[in-house]
């Protein structure tokens, strides 16, 4: 595996350098070795992907490399720790029913419906069916000149925000630009929309229409603007001294405003005077997360650390700090993830979290209990996002061999694998956002190199979609118990043989600029 990981590490500094504005010589003889990497890559990983092919075995070569796929699967569906418990949990309910018949007098209960087990099993293969046969339609938006870095939907608007600097305003069913929300002098980092009822106050302070709606956007020119998605004009502006790399919106009360920084700082502005109520140095790196959940927010950062803070009734600062779990728990610390960005989703007691490796980690926040969902089948991939919708869980994918992108749906709450999507020359996600329209159906907007309008069909619909639906089974037994990283998850950064052949001392660190967005 020691190759395997030399490998990974020199396509993750190339993915870094190619979203780069600009090369250096040095810098373009790294790139031009993708190829050549990756494809050596792909034949480490067929090696290693199962037992040697024995004269036996005849055929085609994509026959042989699916007997050996299934032959992987089978030994990792036995060593399965979901497989083992249902097992030893059959075996002890045909035990207790043997012990039943053993006795003369036994009376036999009146026929029942089915266990809620069995129901909620029928619920999970009635969903799993329903997304294997899902068409959609992909639109590209065309406009920004740099990476997207964050969007968000609004009735039938798309925001999208940039490292062009830009906040753009596009409208879904025609597929087009309608503003264009230039004011930024840096890049665009984080974006939130307020709820209708917020909005409403805002409007009457501001004399405008009661249905308008207000979008704030987070730069690294350390300003947070709220813009007037009507006009399109920027109604405030908060200066924050620092390079917002992250912001949320908590509905409570009259509404607050909470900035992440670069330095790990979080800042708490009143809604209604924009004014400062609170800063906090909460993180040692830059703030790469933050989400309100009810009345609690989470934050998270490039270190690994994951903090949960509640909202105080008492005394003049709005937050305080419930938990703090350190990179040691949530194992999103070390500098072997692509991008030095930690994402998290919250839902009850647990937190869904991202670090740029192959799993998700599911954090319970009150007891620091940590699970791995597999959210790759190899150490070749990385999870750059995750969302939640309404029933289900979903996490994007890049496939550093291949450079594949592929979105994966988990149902909730059992974190059940469902389907993988992709479609072909898919680019990297880096983030993500849905709704349904009044039909039920779904609409997704992705972001990163290209922005793109996912859009879902009709099931009577006649036509092949441009989205590929299909089933990894390496990952339908994806939920692991153990809170270890695996071997493939480690950290190398010691190893000097990561560095290409001719590479000069200085290496460009694993904690990706472009993705945390310090951009000056």
């Amino acid at each position: 595996m020691g190759e395997v990981r030399k490998l990974q590490k020199k396509l993750r500094q190339i993915e870094n350098l190619e979203i780069k504005v600009s090369l250096t010589p040095e810098e373009k003889i790294k790139v031009s070795k993708k190829a050549e990497l990756r494809s050596r890559l792909a034949e480490v990983l067929l090696q290693l992907s199962g037992p040697q092919q024995t004269e036996g075995i005849v055929g085609k070569e994509e026959d042989k490399m699916k007997r050996q796929v299934e032959e992987v699967t089978e030994q990792h569906v036995a060593q399965s720790p979901a497989l083992k418990i249902a097992r030893e949990k059959r075996r002890k309910n045909e035990e207790k029913d043997g012990s039943k018949t053993d006795g003369a007098e036994e009376t036999h209960a009146p026929p029942v419906g089915p266990s809620e087990e069995e129901q909620e099993d029928a619920e999970f293969r009635s969903l799993r069916q329903t997304w294997e046969k899902a068409k959609f339609r992909l639109r590209f938006l065309e406009g920004h000149s740099d990476i997207i870095t964050c969007v968000l939907s609004v009735d039938n608007l798309v925001i999208s925000g940039s490292r062009d600097t830009t906040v753009k305003v596009w409208h879904v069913p025609t597929a087009t630009e309608q503003r264009n929300l230039g004011g930024h002098s840096g890049g665009v980092t984080c974006l939130n929309a307020p709820p209708p009822e917020y909005c409403r106050r805002l409007a009457h302070e501001l004399d405008l229409p009661d249905k308008e709606r207000f979008v704030l956007s987070g730069s690294t020119d350390c300003c947070v603007k709220i813009w007037a998605l009507s006009s399109g004009q920027c109604v405030k502006s908060i200066y924050t001294f620092n390079a917002v790399t992250s912001l949320c919106f908590i509905p409570e009360r009259q509404g607050f405003i909470v900035t992440g920084s670069d330095a790990g700082k979080l800042q708490v502005w009143s809604w209604t005077s924009q004014e400062s109520c609170q800063s906090v140095n909460a993180h040692l790196d830059s703030v790469t997360t933050l989400q309100s959940h009810g009345p609690l927010l989470f934050s998270g950062s490039a270190e690994g650390r994951v903090c949960v803070w509640g909202l105080s009734n008492e005394g003049p600062e709005p937050l305080r700090r419930l938990h703090l779990w350190e990179p040691e728990v949530t194992g999103c610390g070390g500098g072997d993830g692509l991008n030095g960005r930690l994402f998290l989703s919250p839902r009850g007691d647990r937190v869904f979290l991202t670090c740029g490796k192959a799993s998700i980690r599911i954090l319970n926040w009150r007891t620091g209990v940590v699970t791995r969902l597999t959210n790759h089948s190899s150490t070749a991939g990385v999870t750059d996002y995750i969302s939640q919708i309404p029933g289900l869980l979903i996490g994007s994918c890049f496939d550093l061999a291949t450079g594949e992108s592929t979105i994966n749906l988990f149902s909730v709450p059992q974190c059940k694998y469902l389907v993988s999507l992709t479609s072909s020359s898919l680019p990297r996600i880096l983030c993500f956002a849905a709704w349904l329209t009044a039909s039920g159906d779904h609409r997704w907007v992705t972001g990163g190199r290209d922005l793109i309008v996912w859009e879902q069909l009709p099931g009577n619909f006649k036509k092949r979609g441009d989205v590929a639906v299909r089933r990894d089974r390496r990952l339908e037994y994806s939920l692991l118990d153990s809170d270890r990283d695996s071997e493939g998850d480690r950290s190398d950064d010691d190893d000097e043989d990561f560095m290409p052949q001719g590479a000069p001392e200085t290496v460009e660190p694993e904690s990706s600029p472009w993705l945390r967005c310090v951009l000056q």
